[in-house]
């Protein structure tokens, strides 16, 4: 007896201590504080103000009633935001389907069929006969170290993280619209510009062929005049397929064919707003970017999915019954004698599995490092994002000032020119020249006022682009001491 006892006690040990184990395996990754990013010089001289937060039709701002109603469309026809919103919907659909699992599963069977069993087999064989059962069944698998809960959590994570990617489409939507349309209209002014270049040029020419027929230009003038008239065609030809390539790509953000980019207008000049950052930048950046909100999301389910992994390593209990009937031949499977029924708990651990576990531990402590890597990432480049854009404007907004006199200066040398040519003292070909530099003076204008708009809807994308998380969807900042095991 004694032989039998300790046979049984030195299984159980050797059971227990063969029972795999997670120890030493834990995730390392570390979240950078945001409050530790600074951006105090970097944005030095810049009006702060609470309401510099893009608001979320910020585009109305730009001054441009045809940009509203295109933004609308896009809003309301781009088959992009469709797959975004099914990508959400997808995850919906499985975060409901991992909080099922969570509760108890009940399933009724009945069935009829028949067999002939061989009289080798059983006395009672050698014909055919029927059996006719039915039972319902009751399983339930208890979460004593709630795993299945962090498996439903890590999915409704999962769901809230393309819930807000479908967000984010619409906002990178509404930010490509814009720089299109911006795009669309500097390509006009440029056509405009182009054309006027080769009518000075065709005119210039023209005084040049004159001039070489009467002996005073020689055929060296001429033909430089000629290199002015093919270029100013090769840049006029250019800007109509700019103004082609910007329709198309409207075209193509509204969810149409390429006549209904034929269809927009020509816009007018857009204004960009005043040059301004929020108070508080770094932190309160946090909420007001979906990539940001969507990547403490992902860190958030990395940390619920290294939960599940490790209640993986513990027993599990589970609560199962059975009850149903069953007859044979002739029986009537309704008669009291037919039932049978079970009913019980049942206990699992695992032993040994080949390292299955730690290997499925280790891959979420990778994937939390991931997603914490990717979240620094993200709020790092969020945060020089702003920081570049700010820099650009005040750097564009100290050229387009410099730019604006050298064009007041091409003016005033034109406008003289023409009082010379109208007074005799010169002649119109020296005034065609002067005319030449005030349009490269207008045509660089027109790029940095282009350049001006676009970075100035590139820093609204910086901010946010108008988002605000809605309720359920803020998620917990991630922390910055990684989970141990």
């Amino acid at each position: 007896m004694r032989l039998h006892l300790l046979a049984a006690v030195s299984a159980l040990t050797l059971a227990l201590t063969a029972c795999v184990s997670r120890g030493g395996l834990h995730p390392d990754g570390t979240s950078i504080d945001p409050a530790s990013l600074q951006s105090g010089h970097s944005l030095a001289g810049v009006k702060l103000s609470a309401a510099a937060w893009p608001s979320a039709d910020w585009w109305h701002g730009l001054g441009d009633p045809q940009l509203d109603a295109l933004m609308r469309e896009a809003l309301h026809d781009n088959p992009g935001l469709g797959m975004a919103d099914a990508r959400a919907r997808a995850a919906q659909a499985e975060a409901g389907r991992v909080d099922a699992a969570r509760g108890p599963d009940v399933t009724a069977n009945a069935s009829i069929s028949g067999a002939r069993l061989p009289s080798t087999v059983l006395p009672s064989g050698g014909h055919f006969e029927l059996a006719k059962y039915g039972y319902v069944s009751f399983n339930w698998g208890l979460d004593l170290w709630g795993g299945k809960r962090a498996a439903w959590q890590a999915a409704l994570g999962t769901a809230r993280v393309a819930q807000i990617e479908a967000r984010a489409a619409r906002i990178e939507l509404s930010g490509n619209v814009a720089r299109a349309y911006a795009e669309l209209g500097y390509a006009f002014r440029q056509q405009d510009l182009s054309e006027a270049e080769l009518d000075r040029a065709k005119t210039s020419r023209e005084l040049t062929r004159q001039r070489v027929a009467a002996g005073i230009d020689n055929r060296i003038q001429l033909r430089q005049s000629d290199v002015e008239v093919d270029t100013a065609t090769q840049q006029l030809a250019q800007a109509t397929r700019v103004i082609d390539a910007a329709r198309s790509s409207l075209a193509v953000l509204l969810g149409k064919g390429p006549d209904r980019g034929l269809d927009i207008a020509r816009p007018q000049l857009l204004q960009p707003g005043a040059l301004a950052v929020p108070t508080d930048l770094p932190v309160d950046l946090l909420g007001h970017r979906a990539d940001l909100v969507a990547a403490r999301w992902r860190v958030e389910a990395s940390r619920q999915d290294i939960k599940a992994a490790k209640a993986e390593f513990m027993p599990n209990v589970s609560i199962g019954a059975l009850a149903g009937v069953i007859a044979l031949g002739g029986g009537n499977p309704l008669s009291l004698p037919a039932r049978f029924y079970q009913a019980g708990p049942s206990i699992s651990l695992p032993l040994f599995d080949g390292g299955r576990l730690r290997a499925q531990l280790s891959y979420q402590d990778a994937q939390y490092d991931i997603a914490v890597a990717q979240y620094n990432q993200t709020l790092v480049g969020a945060l020089n994002q702003v920081a570049d854009d700010v820099s650009a404007l005040q750097s564009l907004h100290e050229q387009i000032a410099a730019q604006q006199r050298a064009q007041n200066a091409a003016a005033d040398a034109w406008h003289m020119a023409q009082q010379r040519y109208r007074a005799g003292i010169g002649n119109y070909l020296e005034s065609l020249s002067v005319r030449r530099q005030l349009l490269a003076a207008e045509q660089a204008m027109a790029a940095l006022q282009a350049r001006q708009v676009d970075l100035s809807v590139q820093l609204i994308e910086a901010l946010g682009g108008g988002f605000q998380p809605q309720a359920g969807t803020v998620a917990p900042a991630p922390s910055p001491t990684p989970t141990r095991s």
